[in-house]
């Protein structure tokens, strides 16, 4: 089971562009101790930190396009 989940934790990463992979990295690190210290479990703590970390990686980028978008659309005020 290990090595089936090591595998696909080593396949997500091939297939994620850059931009994932910074969250990807993250959260897995932090899933991984999570998961140690939670019973031995950390490379099933580190796919689910993976996940979450892209998500979350996802999200922000969305907001940050999303606000650079809203700033380019407003008018300049006139002088």
């Amino acid at each position: 089971m290990n090595k089936f989940l090591l595998l696909a934790f080593a396949g997500t990463m091939l297939f994620n562009s850059s931009a994932n992979a910074a969250g990807c990295i993250k959260g897995a690190a932090g899933g991984a101790v999570a998961g140690h210290v939670a019973g031995h479990h950390a490379v099933l703590g580190a796919v689910g930190g993976c996940v979450v970390g892209r998500h979350l990686a996802k999200n922000k980028n969305t907001k940050e396009k999303e606000s650079m978008q809203e700033k380019k659309d407003q008018p300049t005020p006139a002088k």
